[in-house]
């Protein structure tokens, strides 16, 4: 489980670097209701981008920042509805965005619950170990920002066939690139990278694997679940019914959410979306992809897969279409001009490659359980177009202009959105993807298999004691702040 044993003699030493360094943590409970955010830091935050790189910025991860690019304070969870006149679905799809996160996705949150633990228990000293961050893009971006913030060396590890702008971002912000062979379904590639690091560097390396850390379950259960349930208690009303979240599977971290919403609504499901190119959970399948952010051919070992009622396959090249649709003058103004709000139009830049993805399986699963106007569907935009420019650049290159005329066929293609390539899970489809993660984490990685056991044949009590963690962890992080002297 979460390990939070505590090393009190390292701790003297973090507490020292922190000092010199001005770093003062937040807690869960901050992230989850900035209104307990010291008023100090909040006048700080007022001369300070949403970007920067600097400590204060650490209390800037959560749901809740105004959205503007300097300056901003907090106010409620930034999340963007989907107007039927888009989607064709007759349910209300709404989606949390994650652009107004300091690196412009909401991975910096799991990349804090993953390093903060270990930072406030001594297991991990930022003085003279370097942060090693694998991921398919974000989850490094957040890693390597979050080390600068604490001021620690980093090491990001992503697929070299990852965005440019998530390169030259890095170059910026991280210690140290590596560039692994393939694409965004080329994950066991960096898993390699980082047993050869463990046997490269030894003690001098810390790796923060997001599929396995228990650290990143607990960040989404607690603070992405949380800012969930204020968007339903906003938009649900009297007659509104939620009937579930849909999320691509990637590291599973926001997938605990949706454990999250279950414990308030017991009715509601939880779909997994992932690539047709690449149907691991829906047809124990193999391949590569282009919706970038969702690394796959396994079965994260943070996945409460009992939990899971559906997987839902999306095709690359529909998410690449809804994205130029979104975004090419042309497509706005087919939107507009088939009913969707102006406004509406002018904010589908909060909707990445992997967020087109994600509402196409919202649309599906809305359409497979025959949803009506007062039900909705949740999902998340992990990040947004901003980190995407160079793709639409390709795609103008390779497909030619955006006309009028493609706009009409690519908004066609959402109201023909079908429920082909899905699948209810029963329990024995779960049973079986559950028995994947044998093969990776295992067979592979070295993971217990009694663990393993215990989180299908315990898994009640397996998954909800990560959640239990949080008031410790916050206890850990007052204590830690205390021992530095600046909060």
């Amino acid at each position: 489980m979460l390990d939070l044993t505590v090393n009190e003699k390292q701790l003297d030493t973090t507490a020292k670097v922190c000092r010199e360094r001005g770093i003062v943590i937040p807690t869960l409970a901050q992230m989850k209701d900035p209104a307990r955010v010291p008023a100090r830091v909040k006048d700080e935050l007022k001369g300070i981008g949403l970007w920067d790189v600097h400590p204060r910025n650490l209390f800037r991860i959560t749901w809740k920042n105004e959205p503007v690019a300097k300056g901003g304070g907090f106010g409620g969870v930034n999340y963007l509805e989907l107007p039927r006149a888009l989607t064709g679905a007759p349910a209300r799809i709404i989606g949390l965005a994650g652009k107004w996160f300091p690196t412009g996705a909401h991975k910096v949150g799991a990349t804090f619950g993953c390093l903060a633990p270990r930072l406030v228990t001594g297991q991990f000293d930022p003085a003279a170990q370097k942060a090693v961050w694998p991921s398919t893009g974000n989850f490094c971006r957040g890693g390597a920002y979050n080390s600068a913030l604490l001021g620690c060396a980093s090491i990001a590890i992503l697929p070299e066939g990852m965005s440019r702008e998530r390169f030259e971002w890095l170059a910026r912000v991280a210690g140290e690139i590596i560039a692994t062979p393939g694409c965004e379904s080329n994950v066991k590639e960096i898993f390699d990278k980082c047993w050869e690091l463990r046997r490269t560097r030894g003690a001098d390396v810390v790796i923060f694997n997001q599929f396995e850390e228990l650290g990143n379950y607990l960040w989404h259960h607690e603070v992405t679940g949380s800012a969930a349930r204020e968007v339903l208690a906003r938009e649900l009303g009297p007659n509104g019914s939620y009937a579930g979240i849909v999320l691509s599977s990637g590291s599973a971290g926001t997938l605990a959410s949706g454990d999250a919403l279950k414990k308030a609504f017991p009715l509601s499901k939880i779909a997994v979306a992932e690539a047709l190119q690449c149907p691991t959970i829906l047809e124990n399948g193999y391949g590569g992809h282009r919706i970038e952010g969702i690394g796959d051919k396994h079965v994260p070992w943070i996945h409460n897969v009992r939990n899971t009622d559906m997987a839902i396959a999306v095709d690359d090249e529909d998410a690449l279409r809804v994205v130029r649709l979104f975004n090419e003058p042309e497509g706005r103004a087919r939107l507009v001009k088939e009913g969707v709000d102006e406004a509406v139009a002018g904010r589908l830049d909060l909707v990445g490659i992997s967020g087109a993805a994600n509402m196409i399986a919202a649309i599906k699963l809305a359409k497979y359980y025959e949803l009506g106007p007062d039900d909705v569907v949740l999902t998340v935009f992990t990040d947004s177009m901003e980190l995407y420019g160079s793709r639409l650049d390709e795609m103008r290159r390779e497909l030619g202009p955006y006309t009028a005329e493609r706009a009409a066929v690519d908004h066609a293609l959402l109201r023909r959105v079908s429920t082909d390539a899905l699948l209810e899970l029963t329990f024995a489809d779960r049973r079986r993807v559950h028995n994947l993660k044998y093969y990776t984490w295992v067979e592979q990685q070295q993971r217990d298999i009694e663990e393993l056991n215990r989180q299908w044949r315990d898994s009640k009590g397996y998954w909800e004691a990560i959640p239990k963690a949080a008031a410790r962890v916050d206890e850990l992080i007052e204590s830690f702040n205390a021992r530095v002297g600046l909060s």
